[in-house]
């Protein structure tokens, strides 16, 4: 990657969030790294969702926005969207969470500057006092993701071509693909980082690692053994 401003490609899969998905992409929309487009999965929605995403599509040139004709889920609709993205780089970003304005432009330098594979932020929790990851982001990640995952999914940038040659995201998780993800790139020995200035917000509340914590717990159970196999 020679190019000093390469195209991101930014991936938003989104399930019925009317009421958020507007701040999310506006998040995006108002980045200062202007050398973006914006890859939205509508995932089969029954809200207004659709209208909102049709709004903004008909609006801005770099939205492209897809549609699934039944609900598949995160993962599947995440490795759709890879397959349509022309950026060098993909930047991950969730439905109901914000990204400050400079996220983009601070993990693309660095990303060049360090010649890192993929990287991700800490985030501010929103209505709370704190930051995530907290205490455990000063422990080494090797030894913090035998336990739990200390990438905030939806703020991860990593190369295209680094995650296309990894397997992308493995569809025989449902739910904790992020995990899986990380433990697989990892084991690789690619080179990351997660930046401890926060350039992002993570909504806790009603999402889905908080409305299916079982499934979620299943399958991130399922990656650490497989990761320790």
């Amino acid at each position: 990657m020679t190019d000093k401003h390469p195209l991101v490609s930014v991936l938003i899969s989104t399930y019925n969030n009317e009421q958020t998905i507007s701040d999310a992409v506006e998040s995006i929309i108002n980045q200062t790294y202007r050398k973006i487009e914006i890859l939205i999965m509508d995932d089969s929605s029954t809200d207004s969702t659709p209208k909102i995403l049709n709004d903004y599509s008909n609006k801005y040139e770099h939205i492209r926005v897809f549609t699934n004709t039944k609900n598949i889920g995160l993962t599947k609709s995440l490795n759709i969207l890879l397959g349509k993205a022309e950026g060098e780089l993909i930047a991950r970003h969730d439905a109901d969470d914000v990204s400050l304005e400079d996220r983009i432009s601070i993990q693309v330098k660095e990303i060049l500057d360090n010649y890192l594979d993929f990287c991700s932020t800490r985030a501010y929790v929103k209505d709370k006092n704190r930051i995530t990851p907290g205490t455990s982001f000063y422990i080494p990640k090797k030894i913090v993701l035998k336990i739990k995952n200390p990438f905030i999914h939806g703020s991860l940038m990593i190369r295209k071509n680094v995650i296309i040659d990894a397997g992308c995201y493995s569809e025989d998780f449902y739910y904790a693909q992020d995990y899986e993800l990380m433990l697989r790139l990892i084991r690789l020995n690619y080179k990351f980082k997660i930046l401890r200035k926060p350039y992002y917000i993570l909504n806790t509340q009603n999402n889905i690692s908080s409305i299916h914590a079982d499934e979620q717990k299943y399958f991130a159970k399922k990656a650490r053994d497989l990761a320790n196999k």
